[in-house]
């Protein structure tokens, strides 16, 4: 637990350039300490985080604090577009590069009353718990990865108001008062109906304001089956680019005449002609090289029109169930598409290091703006770290990275900038004859 005297050199470049968004340069601090403490305080909540700050002048309050994070007029949406600016000049050239479109659940047990918590079924953990869902873009290639956006679902329950709606109608109704609150409850769920936005619809969102911005015009999409939709595809076709996504087995395709499911042409084709199935070596994003036995077909498939499907086993006899994936490059080869789909998993990458790193599900604010804020800090904070400078080592802490650079390395940098600082101000006030009550009092008051 490193108290934050001031900002980091790391965080603080990374921070500038988001400079001309905010108007009181008290409230960009804030912001930067923030992000800062997402980076190196082990309690993300605000108050964690301004329990380690130390100000050399008077310490503004922790509501001031909270009011410059979550509450001043910055403009959070514009600080993305700035975020995607910045990072997009190091992938062009830089390689393939490929924007992986998902979803993942934030989980908030101790904090009902946040912003878009509801009690769901989580299908990772097998139980009910509170949550949010949240969908993300990332883009990758392979040196690195940035998110790109964060959107949170609002959970508006409109099966159970069509349920009260119709469990409370009446044939008619002989006060005036009682019509007038059947017709504002009318409008209240048209209203809740007009308002609501699938997951699916949120994923369209954030690739329509990716393409409108226009800075990735080479990266190409990855995604899985929950979230391809005819709408989202339609638009990346629209906007020149292509998409590879995975398949329900359930989904159909006109297979010599007949509208026949993928999954039952699959077993035709291992039984009948297994020789279909040929080898392919991809290398993924990683850099691991995977052997696939692949089949591949132009085809038509119900709703999306006439696409490239690809089936593909890993186990050469053919005897593990096959995976169905389909993209509208239909020129693409087998390898080019599986090696393209291999981005998609960098995603789980990013959600993984937001949540046990940057904090994602540590905020308890509450209001819709605030819980967004925070997710788009958090995604900052990611991208600040990936660029901070470390060198590779080879101690016995750090044997397992085999001489490259992890990310725990680079959390580690912009720890040491903050202890460095520390240590910079301790010893000034020492040199002015302050004694070790003082400056302790100072680090961490009572």
């Amino acid at each position: 637990m490193l108290p934050i005297t001031r900002v980091p050199e790391t965080i603080a470049k990374g921070m500038a350039k988001f400079r001309p968004l905010f108007c009181r340069e008290e409230g960009f601090e804030h912001v930067s300490r923030y992000v800062t403490g997402l980076v190196v305080s082990p309690n993300k909540t605000l108050q964690g985080i301004y329990d380690l700050q130390v100000w050399e002048r008077q310490a503004p309050s922790r509501r001031a604090m909270h009011a410059g994070v979550f509450e001043a007029g910055w403009d959070d949406t514009a600080l993305m577009q700035r975020h995607r600016a910045a990072v997009a000049g190091e992938y062009r050239g830089g390689g393939r590069a490929v924007i992986s479109l998902d979803w993942t659940l934030v989980h908030h047990e101790r904090g009902p009353k946040i912003y878009a918590v509801s009690r769901t079924y989580d299908y990772v953990a097998h139980r009910t718990t509170l949550l949010q869902t949240v969908v993300t873009a990332v883009v990758a290639n392979r040196a690195g990865l940035d998110g790109l956006d964060v959107m949170v679902q609002d959970p508006l329950d409109l099966h159970a108001e069509e349920a009260y709606l119709q469990a409370t109608a009446k044939v008619s109704y002989e006060q005036m008062a009682e019509v007038r609150q059947r017709v504002l409850e009318l409008l209240h769920h048209q209203l809740h109906r007009r308002t609501y936005r699938k997951r699916t619809e949120l994923v369209v969102e954030v690739v329509q304001q990716l393409e409108t911005e226009g800075e990735f015009p080479q990266a190409h999409y990855a995604f899985d089956n929950g979230v391809l939709t005819v709408d989202l595809t339609r638009l990346i076709e629209r906007s020149g680019k292509h998409w590879v996504s995975e398949i329900e087995c359930s989904r159909h395709i006109n297979w010599r005449g007949q509208w026949r499911r993928v999954d039952q042409v699959a077993a035709e084709l291992r039984v009948q002609h297994p020789e279909s199935f040929r080898p392919v070596t991809v290398k993924c994003r990683n850099g691991e090289e995977k052997q696939y036995w692949v089949f591949t077909k132009v085809g038509r498939l119900k709703k999306y029109g006439e696409k490239r499907l690809v089936i593909t086993h890993e186990q050469e006899d053919q005897q593990d169930g096959p995976r169905f994936f389909v993209t509208d490059a239909k020129y693409w080869e087998s390898k080019r598409i599986l090696e393209t789909w291999s981005y998609r998993w960098t995603s789980e990458v990013f959600h993984e290091f937001d949540k046990q790193v940057c904090g994602m599900e540590a905020a308890q604010v509450r209001k819709e703006e605030a819980v967004t804020r925070h997710f788009r800090l958090s995604c900052v904070a990611q991208s600040l770290i990936q660029r901070a400078p470390a060198v590779a080592s080879k101690s016995e802490r750090y044997e397992f990275a085999e001489g490259h650079i992890t990310f725990g390395q680079k959390c580690r940098t912009i720890s040491r900038e903050v202890l460095r600082a520390m240590l910079a101000l301790c010893q000034r006030y020492f040199a002015e004859g302050k004694t070790c009550d003082h400056v302790l009092e100072l680090l961490m008051p009572v």
